[in-house]
């Protein structure tokens, strides 16, 4: 398999902070769409930061099509378009100043195009970006970066700080995107319903680390909860529980696969799940 993407025990830490960024792997295949999900801190950020070389890495490999990048490579930067969560152009310019900026810094940058998606998103190309709402600043950088024909993109909340229906139009023109030959699309986002409309894989990364990677239908197909009894929990066998959390009256047991559970534990209420319900009990529950 191809891989338009490859993290191989990825380390980052800070000397005025205890969070490490501990030796994060994972792959994202050509042609598909990895969702990245953690709480706020979890990691997402600095991992993207570490792939894009804006931060410095300890240690550990990072592969953008099968190359690893470095500061003077202009070409794998040209096949990248990125979308941060905040302030992605200096609020002083209008977007068509930014437009031809960008004409002198990428090779393959499309006029017609970032000006096709301004129209489509009602962006007034002549108004300062500082004059931009949340929703209409992201915007502006997802049709910044599809205006360069990127193979990968990369993500980081692009959805958040958008309405439903934006959200959904924004969701459809990353389809759009990642079926054309050979693109992909790495996003980090906490809205989970945005995934599971869109994701071909799931990465879940909680306090700098990766506890899951998992296609995304075998998390809602076939990953499950198991509604248990304390004497009911007391016979389950460890090698069927991914992580379980104790509440008040019951204990929920995440596992993955719903078919053999039945079999197994009929006596026992279980339920599909969702990637929220999911990684709540990665992160907030426990292992066996």
């Amino acid at each position: 398999m191809d891989y338009a993407l490859k993290l191989q025990d990825l380390t980052k830490t800070y000397d005025s902070s205890d969070f490490i960024l501990d030796r994060v792997s994972f792959a994202l295949p050509i042609g598909s769409v990895m969702g990245f999900v953690g709480e706020n801190g979890a990691g997402k950020t600095t991992t993207i930061g570490c792939i894009m070389n804006t931060l410095f890495r300890d240690s550990g490999s990072v592969q953008i099509f099968e190359k690893e990048m470095n500061d003077s490579d202009v070409e794998l930067r040209e096949s990248i378009g990125i979308v941060y969560d905040g302030d992605n152009f200096p609020g002083y310019l209008t977007a068509e100043q930014l437009c031809r900026i960008m004409q002198g810094t990428y090779k393959n940058w499309d006029t017609a195009l970032f000006k096709k998606h301004l129209k489509k998103f009602q962006l007034n190309m002549e108004q300062k970006i500082s004059k931009y709402s949340k929703g209409m600043t992201m915007k502006l950088a997802i049709a910044t970066a599809l205006a360069h024909h990127p193979k990968l993109l990369i993500l980081d909340e692009a959805t958040s700080g958008l309405d439903p229906v934006m959200r959904d139009e924004m969701l459809d023109i990353f389809l759009d995107f990642v079926s054309e030959p050979n693109h992909s699309i790495l996003l980090s986002s906490h809205i989970t319903s945005d995934l599971e409309k869109i994701a071909d894989y799931i990465t879940f990364i909680h306090d700098g680390r990766i506890i899951l990677t998992e296609a995304k239908d075998n998390l809602i197909y076939n990953y499950a909860i198991l509604r248990c009894k304390e004497k009911q929990f007391a016979l389950l066998d460890t090698e069927d529980i991914v992580a379980y959390r104790k509440r008040e009256y019951q204990i929920d047991v995440l596992v993955s696969d719903k078919k053999v559970a039945e079999k197994k534990y009929a006596s026992i209420t279980i339920d599909h799940t969702t990637i929220d319900e999911i990684m709540l009990l990665l992160v907030k529950g426990e292992r066996v």
